[in-house]
């Protein structure tokens, strides 16, 4: 009876370590990041490359990993964001909150270690000021 015992822990151990042999596409890694990222409130956009952009235009489709770059070995993940953030957000919050969110999420979905989520603000959005500033600007005034 000893045997079979040894033998059900040597399989135990197989079944747990089952994931050594799984490899996660870096892709695949941005659009967990994408999707955590655009939850967040105070981000407007993702800040992606030209690239990024032609290939909205010609699928029609929103690329959720936009803006993202992922370095991932087979148990680390090092993640970069670039993102634009709304007018009048505290940016050190926002930033906190994606790094937050992105690492829950990474490590909840494809048991990698996240090492780093570094978070580029490349801009601040600013059109819903302009927008108001022309409204106020179109009413005329009766004096």
């Amino acid at each position: 009876m000893d045997e079979n015992n040894n033998e059900n822990v040597e399989i135990l151990e197989e079944v747990e370590n089952t994931s050594e042999g799984i490899q996660i596409a870096s892709d695949v890694i941005a659009v967990i990041a994408g999707v955590a990222v655009s939850e967040v409130n105070g981000v407007f956009a993702m800040a992606g490359g030209f690239a990024g952009g032609i290939t909205e235009v010609l699928k029609g489709k929103k690329n959720l990993a936009k803006g993202i770059k992922v370095e991932a070995t087979e148990k680390i993940a090092k993640i970069d964001v670039n993102i634009i953030v709304e007018y009048g957000s505290r940016i050190p919050d926002v930033a906190f909150e994606i790094q937050n969110r992105v690492k829950k999420s990474v490590e909840s979905m494809t048991g990698l270690k996240v090492e780093e989520v570094n978070v580029h603000v490349q801009g601040v959005n600013t059109e819903s000021l302009n927008a108001n500033d022309d409204s106020n600007e179109e009413q005329p005034k009766n004096d």
